[in-house]
């Protein structure tokens, strides 16, 4: 067989032979002198329409048809008594129309023009007995046709009469229904409508020639001349219903000079020729790797505003257990798509105005962690109030506040961090590479040599920077930047959170290596791209369109050209508190209890079932980082901890920890030269009860 093939070959000329060997390499199919090239070429465009081509698909735009028929099915319906006068009326019409045409035929009118023209002439002419006899003869036919028809015309009548009067209720009534049907017809005039036309109350009704429009009075597309519209865009898919809103996918006309980059810098334009809000249109590129290029433009526009719903409890709280190897529920986005963050060697960043839900997004991935034993927590909350509290539960270290004891212990903290760190490679380089192969941990060197990974958590870092000078303020920045920067391959996974998105509070040396950012609302889009990174906005990332009723939605980065506006999932403080008595049991149960978590106080006793007074269990979190403090001091940190303290004085904070035990050596505590009335921790942790002392 295959010197059958090659013998043609070998006897061809040789010229032809070199043609044959320079020819590039082309599919048969595309060879100019194959005759069956236009049959066999396979097309590109898809078989089945854009809506019918995945599931969700069908079932939004099932749903939407379901929901336009209904609408109209009760529309309608409203109006059939009015519908059923019309129809009487047309059919009163339609029988006059009827009986007036139909009495010619029966009366044999087409006789009497004949008779007339006859008895004329004969009047004309009486001796003329010819045509008196025609006249005679024409109107004895014109009474015989008349007979006929008559009787014609009564047969049948009775005959469906009869018909009917022995027929179903259902025959009846159809052929009534016809018969009205048909006089109905009679009686129509052109402009005469039985059905009123209603248009359902669609917040947005999009179609091609409203973007087209859109895009031309928002500058995206040059105007046309006299009759001509100008180009138009060429949409690829869509529009279509997709979820609660509509989905577009379209190319911009070549000539124009505009990229799909421009569209995304006019979203609030064209929002506002759309007729909607801009936080209700969606918009990015499609890139190369989904078939794009660089002037296809993807859009969803919703029928209303998509993050006003009731937030999605997050599903965290019903787990037992959680690897932190796994990517971490965390909200949904404007669809209704549940995202997650895998955040093993990653860094975060969290930023927005206060009381917009920041620090409960925080929380999520600290929660994640909770549930996975081989994680260890490192927790900084400078604003020292009750959102992490909990923490003692489960923290190796924990500071609380920004007062100046607190800054000392975070500064020792981060001193600690870096030390771990380095320990840390040091041990990753001396492991062969059977077991390291690419010089960070993975899940067998986590528990082998027991490095678990380090989850390092920073709420209100703009307290710690206006708290310390300038030059200690770089220090901070330069150890938390190498953290950030050299900690993801040993383990270390820095999540920080500031509410004031200036220089100053995200310095841009730690700023700028964060792999992943979440904006809540902010005041403008300088402010915004402070927290997700310098022209974000304009690539439509902007936090600042999210506006007070967006109570924990914000803006997710997680890289160079990937950003989803994300309504993070609800983890309540007490759900959250009740996840750090879980995940101490996880650690006691893995050996992995360590740190301040292993010897807290109130921790202990918590976990021991054992109650203790609230308001000792208080002072001795305020006073943790400190072995004694004044009394106004302490009830400055209460109130800050807990408002129901701002009303308590010296005297009601003495009466309440004698209540609870507390047997003060000394009344008086020197701090910095200062003698004034105040505690020692060591008193206050000698009134815990015996059994959690000998537990210590």
């Amino acid at each position: 067989m295959t010197d059958i093939l090659i013998k043609p070959l070998q006897d061809a000329p040789q010229d032809a032979e070199d043609a044959w060997q320079d020819a590039p390499d082309t599919e048969a199919v595309d060879r100019p002198d194959n005759p069956l090239a236009d049959w066999l070429t396979v097309p590109d465009a898809p078989i089945l329409p854009a809506w019918a081509r995945n599931w969700a698909s069908v079932r939004a735009n099932s749903a939407a048809f379901a929901k336009v028929t209904w609408w109209h099915g009760r529309y309608h319906a409203i109006r059939s008594p009015k519908y059923a006068v019309k129809v009487v009326g047309y059919s009163a019409r339609g029988a006059f129309r009827g009986g007036r045409r139909l009495w010619p035929v029966l009366a044999a009118q087409d006789h009497s023009r004949a008779i007339k023209a006859l008895r004329v002439q004969a009047k004309a002419k009486p001796e003329d007995t010819v045509l008196a006899a025609q006249a005679v003869l024409a109107h004895r036919e014109r009474t015989v046709a008349r007979r006929w028809r008559w009787g014609t015309a009564l047969a049948l009548a009775s005959a469906a009469t009869v018909a009917l009067n022995y027929a179903s209720l259902g025959l009846q009534l159809a052929a009534g229904c016809m018969m009205c049907g048909g006089l109905t017809a009679i009686g129509w005039s052109d402009e005469a409508q039985i059905l009123d036309h209603g248009t359902p109350p669609l917040r947005i009704a999009m179609d091609s020639q409203q973007l087209n429009d859109a895009l031309r009075a928002t500058g995206l597309l040059k105007p046309g001349k006299g009759d001509d519209d100008g180009p138009k865009v060429n949409c690829v898919m869509g529009p279509l219903r997709d979820g609660n809103g509509w989905a577009v996918i379209f190319d911009l006309p070549k000539g124009g000079g505009k990229t799909a980059a421009d569209v995304l810098t006019k979203r609030t334009a064209i929002a506002a020729e759309l007729g909607v809000d801009e936080i209700q249109v969606i918009m990015s590129r499609v890139r190369a790797a989904h078939g794009g290029n660089a002037g296809r433009v993807s859009m969803w526009v919703a029928d209303d505003d998509p993050y006003l719903a009731p937030p999605t409890t997050s599903p965290l709280e019903a787990l037992d257990s959680f690897s932190i190897w796994e990517p971490i529920p965390f909200g949904k986005d404007a669809r209704g798509n549940h995202v997650t963050l895998p955040i093993v060697w990653q860094s975060m960043f969290f930023g927005g105005l206060p009381r917009r839900g920041k620090t409960f997004s925080q929380r999520l991935l600290t929660a994640a962690g909770l549930l996975d034993a081989y994680v260890r927590h490192y927790v900084c909350d400078f604003k020292g109030g009750q959102d992490w509290i909990q923490m003692r539960q489960v923290a190796h270290r924990l500071v609380l506040g920004a007062e100046e004891d607190a800054i000392t212990a975070f500064r020792a903290l981060l001193k600690e961090l870096l030390a771990e760190m380095e320990r840390r490679f040091s041990i990753l380089r001396s492991l062969p590479t059977s077991i390291c192969p690419e010089g960070k941990l993975t899940p067998e060197i986590v528990k082998r040599y027991n490095m678990p990974f380090i989850l390092f958590t920073v709420d209100e870092l703009q307290e710690a920077f206006l708290a310390v000078d300038d030059q200690e303020r770089e220090e901070i920045i330069n150890d938390m930047a190498r953290i950030a920067r050299r900690g993801p391959a040993a383990g270390f996974i820095s999540n920080y959170a500031s509410q004031r998105p200036d220089a100053k509070s995200v310095p841009t040396k730690l700023r700028e290596i964060i792999t992943i950012r979440y904006s809540t609302q902010v005041t403008d889009q300088t402010s915004s791209d402070m927290v997700l990174g310098k022209g974000k906005a304009a690539q439509g990332a902007d936090a600042s369109v999210l506006s007070e009723e967006h109570k924990g939605v914000g803006v997710l980065v997680t890289g160079p050209a990937s950003f989803v506006t994300v309504k993070a999932d609800m983890l309540e403080t007490a759900a959250f508190n009740s996840m750090c008595a879980k995940g101490r049991t996880l650690r006691e149960q893995a050996g992995q209890l360590t740190g301040d978590a292993a010897s807290d106080p109130a921790a202990l006793a918590e976990a021991s079932g054992v109650t203790i007074s609230p308001v000792l269990s208080d002072c001795l979190a305020v006073m943790r980082h400190s072995p004694k403090m004044h009394t106004v001091d302490i009830l400055a940190r209460l109130e800050n901890l807990d408002e129901d303290y701002g009303d308590w004085d010296a005297e009601r904070l003495a009466k309440a920890l004698e209540a609870a035990g507390v047997k003060r050596t000394t009344k008086q505590v020197n701090i910095g030269g200062k003698n004034l009335a105040g505690y020692r921790r060591e008193d206050l942790e000698a009134a815990m009860p015996a059994e959690l002392l000998n537990a210590r």
